[in-house]
């Protein structure tokens, strides 16, 4: 008997103009307690019937932690590094499409989390090392400075500082509307940290809206952007930024790629009944 878990793909290629794009499943992760994750405040009974409608459990959900991997034909830049622990799978997708570490020439962290840094460092030592790097310059003067982090995020800025503040020297320090290449933008999406970055990407005139954490389940976080999520730091300027983002992606018909939207965390957004939905990719990035 087969096992669905260990047999799913791990990686999605596709084209953006002349743009080489992979969407990379670094770890995936069952979880229970789907209302008080990502919509703590509000009614049980509410979170439920929004589940129900959508066919997917009352309280389990999957969640998934998907790098991005672009190669503009003349780097290789990677969004994120993943989890970094026992259950990573970044490196193995990489060397599925016949890439090593050493063959990424920019590492874009979008913020500071575990899940976001942790394949930066193993066992002391810059896993991407021929890379530069680049930090929202906001995101992270708040980990490395630290006097504003809540206790609960406490070993997340001791971790940030362990990974993040040797790589310095060789980091590039942005903010929203900096481009870390020719047809790659910052964009603002701070709430979820505080200063975390979303990037437009463009080639060709095709364009793609990397959001990382911004929206973190593809029903709770779209159908309702104003349910506050448990994870973010704040809260309201995270509900307010969801709100402009999914104006965003859904007037100017983006495709997204979401951190922890289902694999491959490729969709679009649709304006329906006052609110959002996500309709995730089927064939159309294949023909």
């Amino acid at each position: 008997m087969f096992d669905a878990h260990t047999t799913r793909a791990h990686v999605f290629t596709f084209g953006l103009g002349s743009f080489k794009i992979a969407a990379l499943l670094d770890a995936v992760d069952v979880r229970d307690n789907l209302a008080s994750a990502f919509a703590p405040g509000q009614s049980p009974t509410a979170v439920q019937e929004l589940a129900v409608s959508s066919f997917i459990d009352r309280d389990r959900y999957e969640h998934c932690f998907i790098p991005t991997l672009i190669d503009t034909g003349s780097e290789k830049v990677l969004f994120d590094t993943g989890c970094g622990d026992e259950g990573s799978s970044l490196l193995e997708c990489l060397q599925d499409l016949g890439l090593g570490p050493d063959d990424i020439d920019v590492v874009v962290i979008t913020h500071g989390h575990p899940d976001h840094i942790g394949g930066l460092v193993k066992n002391g030592e810059p896993v991407f090392r021929r890379a530069r790097y680049v930090f929202g310059a906001a995101e992270f003067a708040f980990w490395t400075e630290g006097n504003a982090v809540r206790e609960a995020r406490l070993s997340k800025r001791d971790l940030f500082r362990r990974v993040c503040a040797n790589l310095a020297d060789q980091a590039t320090f942005i903010a929203p509307g900096d481009e870390v290449l020719p047809g790659i933008t910052a964009i603002d999406a701070a709430g979820h940290s505080p200063g975390l970055l979303a990037f437009l990407v463009e080639s060709d005139g095709q364009r793609l809206l990397v959001w990382s954490d911004a929206f973190l389940h593809y029903v709770v976080s779209i159908q309702h952007p104003e349910w506050q999520a448990d994870l973010d730091d704040d809260k309201d300027q995270a509900v307010e930024t969801r709100k402009r983002l999914l104006n965003m992606a859904a007037e100017q018909r983006l495709l997204i790629a979401g951190h922890h939207m289902p694999f491959p965390g490729l969709g679009h957004i649709e304006s329906a009944n006052g609110s959002f939905r996500w309709l995730p990719v089927s064939y159309q990035l294949n023909v």
